[in-house]
């Protein structure tokens, strides 16, 4: 006789993670105003260093606010920014600092580019090279600038001695002659911000996989050739990056400049950012200041903005 025997019962399904003891709803995803409350912490520096000091900044654009003033201050509307448009000097320091930042820039991004590809290859002491190349990087703008009018002194620096050596002359002030101040101040710019560059376009190039310029070279393409079409396109958006915030970087330069030249000889170096310090600590016209601070602020973010357009519209193209 055969014995039959029923099959067990299938055992229940487990409990899904999140439910509570008691098995009643699953738990949610924190969203909505507990979400906030975990940015919060990060949020609440960039409004109160930032965001904050920038409203104020705004807001002080269209007062008469001055230092050592005892009447208080009155709200002028946009009178400072009408006395801005016909302030000769104002526009002229923006013209400089236009300058300064493509003269600035443009060989800065150049010469990166070509000391990162460089340092990419396998070479021997690369290494040290490295290290070496990102020096500049460590140190402050205050001290590179006594450095460099260490280098430019008339008397005992070291260009002016390296040129009597070789007999070219020396003793030339370049650092107060009215047509040398401004490129030999962008010298010094361009030597500061290059370990920067350089190191961003390196790490592009080290996060390029080896396979494509190797199978490039085995199609026989030449070097030139697997930089246009490898390496190139691959450092695209780095460069795009790298270039709108190194402009936006040089336009608003200070310290740099400041311990070079303080803005002279005869405003030949003078920035908007030194202009607009001039005004707000040298004279004590905040309100005007900080309308200068507005204006350049707003061209900058439109330029920019033009630039990133033409270039992203560039990028879809290819």
């Amino acid at each position: 006789m055969t014995v039959v025997t029923e099959a067990p019962p299938p055992s229940p399904p487990p409990e899904p993670a999140g439910r509570g003891a008691g098995g009643d709803r699953p738990r949610r995803p924190v969203g909505g105003r507990g979400g906030w409350f975990l940015v919060l912490p990060a949020l609440l520096p960039i409004l109160v260093l930032s965001v904050g000091p920038l409203l104020h900044g705004v807001l002080l654009a269209f007062t008469d606010a001055q230092s050592g003033r005892t009447e208080p201050t009155r709200w002028i509307g946009a009178l400072n920014f009408r006395d801005l448009l016909h302030d000769t000097l104002f526009w002229e320091s923006f013209r400089i600092g236009l300058v300064w930042a493509l003269a600035v820039t443009v060989p800065q991004f150049l010469l990166a580019l070509g000391l990162a590809l460089l340092l990419d290859q396998d070479l021997r002491l690369r290494l040290p090279a490295r290290v070496l190349a990102i020096v500049p990087w460590a140190m402050p703008e205050v001290v590179v600038g006594i450095m460099w009018r260490l280098v430019y002194h008339p008397d005992a620096g070291i260009l002016n001695e390296t040129l009597r050596e070789v007999g070219l002359g020396g003793g030339r002030d370049w650092l107060s002659g009215l047509a040398t101040a401004l490129p030999a101040v962008i010298v010094v710019g361009v030597w500061a911000g290059l370990p920067q560059t350089t190191v961003a376009l390196l790490a592009g190039l080290q996060n390029t996989p080896r396979e494509l310029h190797e199978a490039a070279a085995v199609d026989g393409a030449g070097a030139w050739r697997r930089f246009r079409t490898v390496t190139w396109p691959a450092l695209r958006p780095i460069a795009l990056a790298l270039t709108a915030l190194n402009l936006i970087w040089n336009f608003n330069a200070f310290a740099l400049v400041y311990v070079l030249t303080s803005g002279g000889p005869g405003g030949r170096t003078r920035l908007p950012m030194l202009f607009a310090y001039e005004e707000a600590f040298r004279y004590g016209q905040f309100g005007y200041a900080a309308a200068m601070g507005c204006v350049m602020v707003a061209v900058v973010s439109i330029a920019l903005a033009v630039f990133l357009a033409g270039r992203l519209r560039g990028g879809e193209r290819t």
